[in-house]
């Protein structure tokens, strides 16, 4: 069931993640797991060999950079559409926990805690991360092909 979580770009590249929202020419633009803050999505690099930014030549470099770009302005745009308490998105490369190139976008809203409105995701309760009230589920399909419908077509 679960068995793409252990290599979600290998699934992703056999067509087996069900996060996909649209391969872009820097990865893979995917809805995150969770939803706690909704519209949060990561781009997943195409090659799992990669681990860091600098791994990549310069032109995959700026096709990574760029994809994260496009997939913030989509979740921004989709966000914006549904919440008006949509505030921005944080882009982060990280990689502290998974050992492959990704990116995290994370919508922010107005509603958030007033203790963690203006700081970082992280510091939300390690609860929310399996928390089965915001789980990824079927009542987030109109949020993800708004976000994918804002990424425009398949350019890959």
């Amino acid at each position: 069931m679960d068995d793409w979580r252990a290599d979600r770009i290998g699934a992703a590249l056999r067509g087996e993640n069900p996060t996909v929202l649209r391969r872009v020419p820097g990865g893979f633009a995917v809805v995150g797991d969770v939803q706690w803050l909704p519209g949060y999505c990561v781009l997943l690099t195409d090659d799992p060999q990669v681990q860091r930014l600098s791994d990549l030549p310069t032109d995959r470099r700026m096709q990574f950079l760029d994809s994260m770009a496009r997939l913030g302005e989509a979740v921004e745009r989709a966000c914006a559409e549904r919440d008006p308490e949509f505030r921005r998105v944080n882009l982060e490369i990280l990689g502290n926990t998974d050992p492959y190139l990704h990116a995290h976008v994370w919508p922010r809203y107005g509603w958030e805690p007033p203790e963690l409105v203006r700081k970082p995701v992280w510091l939300y309760p390690p609860s929310h991360w399996s928390d089965p009230a915001t789980a990824l589920g079927p009542r987030h399909d109109d949020l993800r092909a708004a976000i994918a419908r804002h990424l425009g077509p398949d350019p890959v």
